[in-house]
């Protein structure tokens, strides 16, 4: 074997498949109740921001984890810190369905599973970089964001079929023994390191925590990333949790937003599997990262100003397409471009970014819609400008230098 020349080993799949599922699983737990919001409320006798908080409690909880749940990913590795967040959604996602008729019961059970959160979303670029060849890593990177969307996906589709089938209390304990079984799959099956790196000589080796935490700190391209995931993600989350309110006051119903919030989704699993092997071998990412603003933008505004159907799906897969396949480039960029600062830490800062904003959008949305009309309009106008600026920021991005790799297989 040449000098420069490593082995990945194929095992590395597995790894990516048990870290998949239960970070769909986790996701599919943040989203149970945003399908059901009106049967939840019926269900509970609470109010329509008592079920929301069910969901936004987990970007709250982001905000107050990710710094440590980054420490523990970089300092413990990926087994025993994603342990932590597969053993925090099986054990409370199963506790939720056995006490599914207590709200307050359920919420708590909601904040834990919450808390594990950030020890599965931050690891994605850590296990991508474990596993991995330096050409495959934004591809892996886009599979663990994929799943982030299919859990989503899953969420929004089964939850109205299986409420309807067995009611609330039943579909939270069949989502409790799913996420149950999926932690179990994960422990059984997630291996720390291969037996070899799958990087040349040398280039495994990361710095310590606070010593990478101040490098990225320092690291101009970084913070323009930064404020490129702090509008991106934050428009996302906004996005997606007014959906229905959104388009009601320009005659679209309730079924055709569930269905263009579904497209949204859609078009993100389709792209994160496209975009990011596209950037892999052209061993590229800044090209991409701007190419995805771009298209995340115009689907916005025809999200905005669509007065037909099918301009109001075309523009929502549109979006969702380039905006959710910019997430594990923007990820994997961040990774290379603060090397040797390590990856659990850059990764959790950008998903940190995305969640402060997402409050700060979703609060700022509600707050100044039209009070006549419920329009959010101008909200909406409000994130297109704030996607051109991000689109600004993303023309002075620099791309990483990414050495040629010599793998076996």
């Amino acid at each position: 074997m040449e000098q420069n020349s490593f082995k990945v080993y194929p095992y590395r799949w597995v790894m990516l498949g048990v870290f998949m599922l239960i970070v769909a699983a986790n996701q599919l737990l943040w989203i149970t109740f945003a399908a059901i919001t009106s049967a939840a409320v019926s269900f509970y006798g609470v109010s329509d921001l008592s079920i929301g908080l069910l969901s936004l409690s987990f970007m709250v909880v982001y905000i107050l984890v990710s710094i440590p749940a980054s420490w523990a990913i970089d300092t413990y590795g990926v087994r025993t810190a994603v342990g932590i967040g597969a053993a925090l959604t099986g054990i409370f996602g199963l506790v939720r369905g056995l006490v599914a008729a207590n709200y307050g019961l359920v919420l708590a059970s909601q904040v834990a599973i919450a808390v594990g959160q950030p020890f599965l979303l931050n690891a994605v670029t850590t296990v991508a970089a474990r596993w991995f060849a330096p050409d495959e890593r934004a591809t892996a990177a886009g599979l663990g964001s994929l799943s982030m969307y299919l859990g989503i996906l899953g969420g929004l589709l089964l939850t109205p079929f299986l409420t309807l089938r067995s009611g609330i209390s039943g579909m939270l304990l069949t989502y409790g023994l799913i996420s149950i079984l999926a932690a179990v799959v994960f422990f059984v099956f997630a291996r720390e390191r291969p037996p070899s790196p799958p990087c040349p000589p040398g280039q495994e080796e990361r710095s310590l925590v606070f010593d990478g935490l101040s490098r990225i700190l320092h690291q101009g391209d970084f913070i323009l990333l930064l404020l490129i995931f702090f509008v991106g993600l934050g428009v996302f989350n906004a996005v997606t949790t007014w959906i229905e309110e959104m388009l009601q006051p320009r005659g679209f119903s309730i079924t055709q937003a569930g269905t263009a919030g579904g497209l949204m989704i859609v078009g993100g699993i389709i792209g994160a599997v496209i975009l990011p092997v596209l950037s892999d071998r052209s061993r590229k990412r800044t090209p991409y990262i701007i190419v995805a603003v771009i298209g995340a933008t115009l689907g916005l505004v025809g999200i905005t100003y669509a007065g037909s159907y099918g301009w109001l799906l075309a523009a929502s897969f549109v979006f969702g397409f380039f905006l959710l396949s910019a997430g594990p480039l923007g990820f994997q960029y961040g990774a290379e471009i603060t090397y040797p600062a390590p990856e659990g830490t850059s990764n959790g800062l950008l998903l940190l970014a995305g969640q402060v904003s997402g409050i700060l959008f979703i609060l700022g949305m509600d707050i100044f819609k039209s009070p006549e009309t419920g329009s959010m309009s101008g909200p909406l106008l409000g994130l297109i400008l704030l996607m051109l600026l991000a689109l600004l920021l993303g023309t002075r991005l620099k791309d990483a230098n990414l050495p040629a790799s010599q793998v076996t297989d």
